[in-house]
């Protein structure tokens, strides 16, 4: 059977939330499944030198514009957060929490907590308010919330990344297909075209 196809991703990441909505069709059209690794990219922009697109002069009011234009030609449910970026380590710790204990429920609770933020606006970086929507597809709140402040899942939120970025991942999305790199929603095309070539 095929590798499945990392995918790492930030979930302030604007593009890493339409990666998610898009990425496991394609996937699944290529008989793939896909591995959900979400990351602290705060800790990739320290190597980088980067920061958050929203942050920066000129191309943080592009990025905006560019986002939304995205969102509409993808029909993905959108509405732009009025607190961008976000401190992510509540999510991630969830997330990696739930790969560890309850791992068929990791991506529905990712899919629970991308829509809280980039649809409803509701802040996930607060720990109560990630573990409200995470629990919203049936989960045990107070786990969630215990999740975020287990020294156990910050240690694994710090690891996950920190081996990431020694795979040379500085980006969100951040998608790897048998060895070969691709970086960002845009490059989800060639993501599906590596799929039925087998490389080009």
């Amino acid at each position: 059977m095929a590798a499945p196809i990392d995918f790492y991703f930030d979930f302030s990441s604007p593009y890493g939330y339409f990666a998610a909505m898009r990425l496991p069709g394609i996937a699944a059209r290529h008989g793939r499944a896909v591995a959900w690794r979400p990351i602290l990219l705060g800790m990739a922009f320290k190597v980088s030198g980067a920061q958050a697109l929203p942050l920066m002069p000129l191309k943080g009011d592009y990025a905006r514009k560019d986002i939304e234009r995205l969102a509409r030609l993808w029909k993905i449910p959108f509405r732009m957060p009025g607190k961008l970026p976000i401190a992510s380590q509540a999510p991630v710790r969830i997330a990696w929490w739930l790969d560890a204990n309850h791992p068929e429920k990791k991506v529905p609770a990712i899919m629970a907590l991308y829509h809280a933020f980039f649809v409803d606006d509701r802040d996930i970086s607060d720990p109560e308010t990630a573990a409200d929507a995470a629990a919203g597809i049936g989960l045990d709140r107070d786990a969630l919330l215990a999740a975020t402040q287990a020294p156990e899942m910050k240690e694994r939120a710090r690891a996950e990344t920190q081996a990431a970025i020694e795979r040379g991942v500085f980006g969100s999305p951040f998608i790897i297909v048998d060895g070969e790199p691709f970086w960002g929603s845009d490059r989800l095309d060639q993501v599906e075209t590596w799929l039925e070539t087998g490389g080009f």
